[in-house]
């Protein structure tokens, strides 16, 4: 492990500068001069060496190498101010086989004489997609693209998903404002059944959820730049609300806190691919909101996160109250600022005074603006989990990733 560690500082050479990118800036009409479309791709492969422990007992870890993950990426430029863009996952913890993640339209004009005026100010989005609910979604890991996520994890509760959407996002001086509406899950069906309840037909249109931010944003000179965000989501009633349960590929730490229950499906990443994140699942009502305040002065980032999450559980029926906690510490430095350190402090609590707590130490380089190595230290605490794991449970370790995206 050491040897490694060291392996990977001794080629630390790079031309390279990080740049966080909140909503993309409007689409250059200008230069548009005939359809263009990009094959892009994302790959990343993870070293992990994680101990666990619990009052109960657990499958024991390894160190090793993680199956490796993969995204292709295909974009159109279809006309001045419109893009189509497609993301297909390759290989998952999840799932290992091909399957599509979705795909949106950007519109910053329309083909309509005479809307030039007000559209500078808009960008319209509509597709099946990401949901754009809080800031720290822009700084999570989506399967084999890591190179936006200075840390290995994502939050422990993960208010991310992929759903059919339609946004409006207002710009204008460094203020902006944005709603969207979605269906709020990313299971598209007209009919459920239940062994319980028989056949149930679904109406879409009447389980919608709506979105929103609000914030500003700008950079006030070379050296610093403030944004400040509020979102909400409220969805009344869903059958598979999935803003908690949207991350169909998996979470970054494989197979940790599992019990043993003496089957095959214990070692299997695909039977068990959410481990170490917290939340409330899937969801039938769900009203959720989010602040995100993030600072860059120099070479130094701060970011933080306090989101409150309250509803009604979609299996039992039974209320739910979390709230959550991120704070980033990220300092850049280099002479293009390529190599950065810092650390992330992250808690989730409930109405039933269960907690998890996450600490992430993190020392990254980026090689080039296309490549991205991180070592990585976690330790991750469970408290009150008694009937899962007994009063004192936790992993913690190093994890070392690698990843390319162009």
């Amino acid at each position: 492990m050491k040897k490694l560690f060291l392996l990977m500082l001794a080629v630390m050479v790079s031309t390279a500068m990080w740049a966080q990118q909140f909503e993309a800036p409007q689409l250059d009409t200008v230069a548009f001069k005939k359809v263009k479309v990009h094959v892009g791709g994302d790959f990343a492969l993870q070293f992990q060496a994680l101990n666990q422990h619990a009052d109960s007992a657990l499958v024991p870890l390894g160190k090793g190498f993680n199956l490796p993950t993969a995204n292709m990426n295909i974009g159109a430029y279809l006309a001045p101010g419109i893009k189509v863009h497609l993301t297909v996952y390759l290989s998952s913890k999840h799932h290992n086989d091909t399957w599509v993640k979705g795909g949106y339209l950007v519109i910053d004009r329309l083909p309509i004489k005479g809307t030039e005026s007000f559209m500078k100010y808009l960008t319209l989005k509509v597709g099946d997609m990401g949901l754009n609910y809080g800031d720290a979604h822009f700084f999570r890991t989506d399967n084999g693209n890591v190179i936006n996520n200075p840390f290995v994890g994502n939050l422990v509760m993960d208010g991310w998903t992929t759903a059919p959407a339609a946004e409006v996002l207002y710009r204008n001086n460094g203020f902006y404002l944005m709603g969207g509406v979605t269906s709020g899950s990313l299971k598209q069906s007209l009919v459920n059944y239940s062994s319980y309840s028989g056949y149930s037909p679904q109406y879409t249109l009447k389980q919608l959820a709506y979105y929103w931010k609000a914030g500003f944003d700008k950079t006030f000179n070379n050296d610093f730049r403030l944004r400040v965000s509020l979102s909400g989501y409220n969805c009344s009633k869903n059958s598979f609300g999935t803003l908690y349960y949207g991350e169909r590929t998996g979470t970054r730490f494989y197979l940790v806190m599992l019990p043993q229950t003496n089957s095959s499906s214990d070692v299997d990443i695909t039977a068990n691919p959410f481990t170490g994140r917290w939340g409330p699942g899937f969801t039938n009502k769900d009203n959720s909101y989010m602040f995100n305040v993030f600072a860059k002065y120099k070479g130094l980032q701060l970011f933080g996160t306090l989101e409150s999450a309250k509803g009604t559980e979609l299996y039992g029926g039974q209320d739910f109250n979390y709230s959550q906690y991120a704070f980033n510490a990220l300092y850049y430095f280099g002479a293009d600022q390529n190599f950065y350190v810092g650390g992330r402090i992250n808690g989730v609590n409930n109405h039933q005074s269960q907690s998890v707590t996450r600490f992430e130490g993190t020392l990254g380089w980026l090689f080039t603006k296309n490549i991205i190595i991180k070592a990585e230290y976690v330790n991750q605490t469970y408290k009150n989990f008694t009937q899962d794991y007994g009063n004192n449970a936790g992993f913690n370790g190093l994890m070392f990733e690698a990843g390319i995206s162009f």
